[in-house]
């Protein structure tokens, strides 16, 4: 096959002005590498020839030709994954496999879907955009900011706000950068903060640090002060926030957790960040598709800026958004100030592919598909926590509003890393985690346990109960292996159970078959 033919080649493509272009011409669809996996170095290079005319002006042709050497593209093969690398695709189809037969409980995982695998996978990650639709550093960005322009316009509908009053950006990495870009953009270097403790429920960019180690940049750069949850209750202490905010003072107030199976109240936050002249942020990463379906409280209608992911239960790529609020907060144009502080003051070119993904995801959450799919996600997870009670569990604040749950182990006298190891493997994937009282965040006293994935996967509530009696017949290997166990230590307890000889394995291979037998009877969206 020639790569092209001269003017025939020409002939083929040269339409007259005003005519619409094809977006790949017939001849060359062999090219695209998709599925006769073409090899370039069969293919013939063009030689110079004469342009016949500009396709975008229909002027006379230039006399420059443009001599193309003759080994030019010979060395160039693009093939398919397989044949390229065997050895990433083999990988690959482990993890496929594995994520096929396992019972994936981990509440920030989800399945995306074949649409948005297919943007992620496509050409847009080939283009640098640097800045904002229409304000670009690079040329070549007409279809990039549309699709931009898209996407934020599709982000806004999916949480049904109005975009006089609202802007986003949907640039930010992740999560963890998104919440540093509005720290960047509204806070100086050592102005305070409060978000909910990590033992208690919050995540590490809210500021965690302990006595001896600043351990997240957020508490780093910027003056930290946890708050709590009220231990007999398992919620948040919101009087103890109050009296503690009017001493710190805080500059910012963080809503949102990566642990706490509750709503937030946030009126009650509303009132204590007007009351010290605070900005109120929430970070949804968690729930921002249960908001998007209005199964949860709106915090929109509160906060001043939202942060989120868009990978957990919104069930898209792995990215990152940024909500802000149009009319000035506490003097500070939040617009210009997030805009710049995402680039250039913390990224640099945005990954188009993503946010390809994140429009197509954006779009299926204004449908009444999704909205049924994360109300299945909540009366599910409420099953699971219904079953694990009647079981005999203790769960933080007593069950959940949203999509997990959190079982305190310390009265079983078990902890989370030894039952999150005896249920991997029997290919149970869930998390251990802290839980409050907790000291060591390495053998944490919980397990955390999320409903999105096996949602995804058309789990129904009579699967999940499934789910509560498998995880509690995990739980019951795990107490027995300890006792067999003549080290107290966890790296003890690893040695036995991952050895040949260990005497419970009988136990763990006919629970592992049992969840196997279950979960490969539904399928895995995109895969």
């Amino acid at each position: 096959m020639h790569a092209c033919g001269g003017s025939g080649m020409i002939n083929s493509i040269q339409q007259p002005v005003g005519a619409k272009l094809s977006v790949i011409p017939s001849k060359w669809i062999g090219l695209s590498g998709c599925s006769n996996h073409v090899k370039m170095s069969s293919v013939k290079p063009c030689w110079s020839s004469h342009l016949e005319g500009s396709l975008v002006t229909g002027r006379p042709p230039s006399s420059v030709s443009v001599p193309i050497p003759e080994n030019a593209g010979s060395s160039f093969a693009d093939h398919g994954l397989s044949e390229v690398d065997a050895e990433v695709r083999s990988i690959i189809d482990k993890e496929k496999n594995r994520q096929f037969r396992s019972l994936e409980l981990i509440a920030s995982e989800n399945f995306t879907s074949r649409a948005v695998m297919e943007a992620v996978g496509s050409c847009l990650t080939n283009k640098y955009s640097e800045g904002l639709p229409g304000k670009r550093y690079y040329g070549g960005n007409e279809h990039i900011d549309e699709l931009e322009t898209l996407c934020q316009e599709r982000a806004l509908a999916a949480f049904n706000l109005d975009g006089g009053k609202w802007g986003v950006n949907v640039q930010p990495l992740s999560g963890s950068p998104a919440n540093f870009e509005v720290y960047t953009a509204v806070l100086k270097p050592h102005d305070r903060i409060m978000g909910l403790d990590l033992p208690h429920g919050g995540h590490l960019s809210h500021g965690f640090m302990t006595a001896k180690r600043r351990v997240s940049g957020t508490s780093i750069y910027f003056e930290s002060m946890p708050y709590r949850l009220d231990e007999s209750t398992g919620l948040v202490d919101y009087d103890m926030l109050e009296k503690t905010a009017i001493l710190f003072r805080p500059k910012l107030i963080i809503a949102g957790a990566s642990a706490y199976p509750r709503d937030f109240d946030y009126p009650r936050m509303r009132k204590i960040a007007d009351a010290v002249g605070a900005f109120l942020m929430m970070d949804m990463a968690h729930i921002s598709g249960l908001v998007s379906a209005s199964v949860v409280a709106d915090p929109f209608e509160y906060c001043d800026i939202v942060t989120t992911t868009t990978h957990k239960s919104l069930r898209g790529p792995r990215g990152g958004m940024i909500f802000f609020k149009k009319e000035p907060v506490l003097g500070v144009e939040l617009e210009s100030a997030i805009n710049n502080a995402v680039f250039p003051g913390l990224q640099g070119g945005p990954h188009n592919h993503t946010i390809g993904g994140l429009a197509v995801c954006l779009k299926h959450a204004k449908s009444p598909e999704f909205k049924a799919y994360q109300q299945r996600v909540v009366s599910n997870c409420r099953a699971l926590a219904s079953r694990l009670v009647e079981l005999g569990y203790k769960l933080v604040s007593g069950g959940s509003d949203n999509h997990l749950v959190l079982v305190d182990l310390r009265p079983l006298g078990l902890d989370g890393a030894r039952v999150e190891k005896i249920l991997d493997m029997a290919s149970i994937t869930l998390n251990k985690n802290s839980v409050p009282g907790d000291k060591s965040a390495l053998v944490p006293g919980g397990i955390r346990i999320g409903s999105p994935a096996m949602t995804t996967r058309c789990f129904s509530e009579k699967e999940f109960i499934a789910v509560a009696d498998f995880i509690h017949e995990g739980v019951q290997i795990t107490s027995d292996a300890k006792k067999s166990v003549s080290g107290s230590k966890l790296q003890d307890f690893m040695k036995v159970v991952t050895s040949p000889n260990f005497p419970l394995m009988d136990r763990v291979l006919d629970l592992q078959r049992r969840v196997e037998a279950l979960t490969t009877q539904f399928p895995i969206p995109g895969l």
